[in-house]
């Protein structure tokens, strides 16, 4: 019964939608992503052995408010020692990295005027990585010169994200917490970019979590946010094919009913004071095995917006 969806899913994949004509006044407003270049790969250590007793700023709040569902922290937490394992269960973040860099290097370079063509453009700027999990997009931001603050409910996935970081250098200065939005917010912590990518789908109350990244982003701050779509054909590519047929997730990863649409997401983030400006699908290629940026929202979408006054 499920092959059929799957080829399916993989034709609809690869066709061409014109999903922008029916998008409402406050959506159509927003600028559509094309024609980035991408980013290079991020080499990825070894082993996570030999580490020194230099490590991280490693911070515990156990009495923080968490906006994961409960259930959703066993999960991860029983998967967190594969975080950097790039064959494993993160391989689709793993092999989406890239892909995700672009567009933040495009967006946030322009944001704030900064050259998308150096080596390290967000040099002196306050990044702030939600749900940064063991730390595979915390780094490459570091590596390209921010100043990056990663922050995770689950003590386990701050752990490794230490552990991992210290094994170089340049992404030994990441200061890793074991907090929340939430409780960072009560400490009245600000950040010039607050991104929060595969997070919001997991999260128990997602206009309450959008209010937290909106008072983590400072003045004239940019907010990035990226999940997946509720349609029929996530359903069927992000569940059915990922999960169950091509089994690169764990079975019970995602929950449809808990994906955003566009529309959804762009109305609870302008409820929360943050102005979606520009917004980019994720697009994967069976045959060549890597994501692309696309006008394509229909499953996998990244939005990125700034502060309102």
């Amino acid at each position: 019964m499920l092959i059929p969806i799957f080829v399916m899913a993989s034709s609809m994949f690869l066709a061409q939608r014109r999903w922008f004509l029916s998008l409402p006044r406050n959506l159509s407003n927003a600028r559509f992503f094309s024609a980035l270049p991408s980013e290079h790969p991020v080499s990825v250590s070894g082993p996570q052995n030999n580490v020194g007793p230099e490590s991280n700023k490693f911070e515990k709040a156990s009495s923080a408010p968490s906006s994961l569902k409960e259930p959703e922290l066993a999960k991860f937490s029983a998967i967190a020692d594969t975080w950097w394992d790039s064959e494993g269960p993160f391989k689709p973040l793993h092999k989406m990295n890239p892909t995700r860099l672009a567009f933040l290097r495009s967006t946030l370079c322009r944001h704030f005027r900064k050259d998308p063509l150096s080596a390290r453009p967000f040099e002196g700027l306050r990044f702030i990585d939600v749900g940064c999990g063991g730390g595979i997009l915390s780094e490459p931001l570091a590596r390209m010169g921010a100043t990056v603050t990663g922050i995770d409910a689950i003590e386990k996935n701050i752990k490794i994200a230490c552990l991992h970081a210290n094994l170089d250098p340049t992404t030994s200065t990441i200061e890793y917490c074991c907090t929340t939005a939430e409780k960072l917010v009560e400490e009245q912590r600000k950040f010039d970019a607050v991104i929060a990518l595969e997070v919001i789908e997991h999260v128990a109350d997602a206009a309450e979590f959008c209010k937290s990244l909106s008072a983590l982003t400072a003045h004239e701050g940019a907010t990035v946010v990226s999940t997946i779509n509720r349609s029929m054909r996530s359903y069927a590519t992000a569940i059915v094919a990922a999960e169950y047929l091509l089994q690169w997730l764990p079975k019970g990863t995602h929950q449809w009913s808990s994906f955003l649409t566009p529309e959804e997401l762009t109305m609870i983030l302008k409820r929360a004071g943050v102005d979606v400006k520009e917004m980019a699908g994720f697009v994967y290629n069976p045959l060549t095995g890597r994501w692309s940026l696309s006008d394509d929202i229909s499953v996998n979408f990244i939005a990125y917006g700034t502060k309102e006054k």
